[in-house]
């Protein structure tokens, strides 16, 4: 038995010149050890049909004034801020986490995408696109990331409609905030975040070459169901959400950053809605309402010389709307509000229970005095519709808001620093049980970034 190590290493070391002949032996930085891990990458990939591959390795450090938990290198999705003036202490919410700070390093926002161009079909092209982060475990340390599936989706393209089905980004709130944190100030008035799955039919109908008519109509997953989201109710029952966006585009007016600073996007306006329906248990079996409405606005207020450049380019970027059930896309603070039926065999004949109602509103603006620096600066407030409804709620949030401010700096194609400052506050009624007691909980958040694309 001793003689297998010795074995197993002549064994390599007569292998390695054959093996040798198929590696990169460049010796800058060091010879390659392994295909396609070290060394020169050049090998085309290749699939059944034309692949590609793309995405970021994306390092945070935040500091927090307050303690956000596990995953406190981003805001809450919540938009539940520790108070001080809360006494439960199981709560994420409460005073043992608002007097204890909070330093955080992450690599779980790093994200991967594989991208294919398929065959024709019916006069279509065809795609897909895989893309994955490592947020599958939002309780594990930062250096134990797992992946978790983000954007999963086919594509039909005919030259003015499209049909995608998949997991891509729900259809309520198209805005995006721009802040590093990537929670997108959600709870503030830009609950874009979740990505469900769905079936969507774009088409875009062209008024002259500058100005177009954009609608969008989808089926999707109702994740505010309790199968699906612990923020829900235990809904269930045989609707989809139905959702749809229409929207006005003017290229006339020239482009500036949109998302992430990494594309360029003309004027749009218009309006955007979601409904759907559910049984609770919870609520006597009877149905409860999901539905939002609102608008938005994309303004280059001063567009790029050629579509391309960003240098002095000044984009405003807003929306507002109202919404009932849609906690767990942050639209809303709850998912619903009353007290609930005791769930038996027997249902009691009375539901108590109704929509959690909040209406909000965001904006942001972003200037580029150079081609790779760029600046953004928000304000995003969300509200309840009427604080009655919450009445018997303990510390139900009577409204939230968050100023941001961040820079970027692009060292390169590749590689790009970011910085970031985040005030966050949560007003919070009925405190600890009391009708008449108000309180906040505020967070100041201090962000650097790096970021490497390819």
């Amino acid at each position: 038995m001793k003689k297998l190590p010795g074995l197993a290493a002549t064994a390599l070391l007569m292998a390695a010149p054959a093996m040798a002949a198929d590696y990169n032996t460049d010796s800058q930085p060091s010879p390659e050890v392994a295909p396609g891990i070290y060394g020169k990458m050049s090998t085309q990939v290749t699939s059944k049909f034309k692949l590609a591959i793309g995405g970021y390795i994306k390092l945070d450090y935040a500091y927090n004034s307050v303690n956000l938990g596990n995953n406190g290198v981003i805001s809450p999705i919540t938009g539940a801020i520790p108070s001080k003036a809360i006494s439960d202490l199981t709560k994420a919410n409460s005073a043992t986490y608002a007097n204890q700070e909070q330093s955080v390093f992450s690599l779980k926002q790093s994200r991967i995408w594989f991208k294919v161009d398929g065959p024709g079909f019916s006069g279509a092209k065809t795609g897909g696109l895989l893309e994955v982060d490592f947020y599958g475990d939002n309780s594990a340390a930062s250096e134990s990331p797992m992946p978790r599936l983000r954007l999963a989706y086919g594509t039909i393209d005919w030259p003015h409609t499209q049909v995608l089905f998949g997991q891509y980004w729900d259809m309520f709130g198209p805005m995006i905030a721009s802040t590093e944190d990537f929670r997108t100030a959600a709870p503030q008035g830009a609950p874009y975040g979740p990505r469900v799955p769905q079936i969507r039919v774009t088409h875009t109908l062209a008024l002259n070459p500058d100005n177009q008519l954009q609608f969008a109509l989808a089926v999707q997953d109702p994740n505010q169901f309790g199968n699906n989201n612990n923020a829900a109710t235990g809904e269930y029952g045989p609707s989809v959400n139905y959702a749809g966006q229409a929207f006005y585009i003017n290229k006339s007016l020239g482009t500036a950053p949109g998302y992430m600073s990494l594309s360029m996007k003309p004027l749009t306006v218009g309006f955007f809605g979601l409904y759907g329906t559910g049984k609770a248990p919870s609520n006597a079996n009877h149905s409860l309402e999901t539905w939002g409405y609102g608008m938005y606005a994309f303004v280059p207020l001063h567009g790029s010389r050629d579509g391309k450049d960003r240098t002095m380019t000044v984009a405003f970027e807003g929306q507002a709307y109202g919404a009932a059930n849609l906690a767990y896309s942050a639209a809303t603070s709850a998912s619903v509000v009353g007290s609930p039926t005791t769930i038996s065999s027997t249902f009691s004949p009375t539901g108590h229970q109704s929509p959690a109602r909040n209406w909000a509103y965001i904006a942001q603006l972003k200037f580029f005095p150079i081609q790779d620096l760029g600046f953004t600066a928000g304000y995003g407030s969300r509200h309840t519709f009427d604080n009655a409804d919450f009445s018997g709620i303990d510390n139900y949030q009577k409204w939230n808001q968050q100023f941001y401010v961040n820079a970027t700096y692009d060292l390169n194609a590749a590689i790009r620093l970011a910085t970031e400052w985040q005030n966050i506050e949560t007003r919070y009624g009925n405190v600890n049980g009391n009708a008449s007691k108000a309180a906040s909980g505020v967070d100041n958040t201090f962000r650097l970034c790096a970021y490497y694309f390819f």
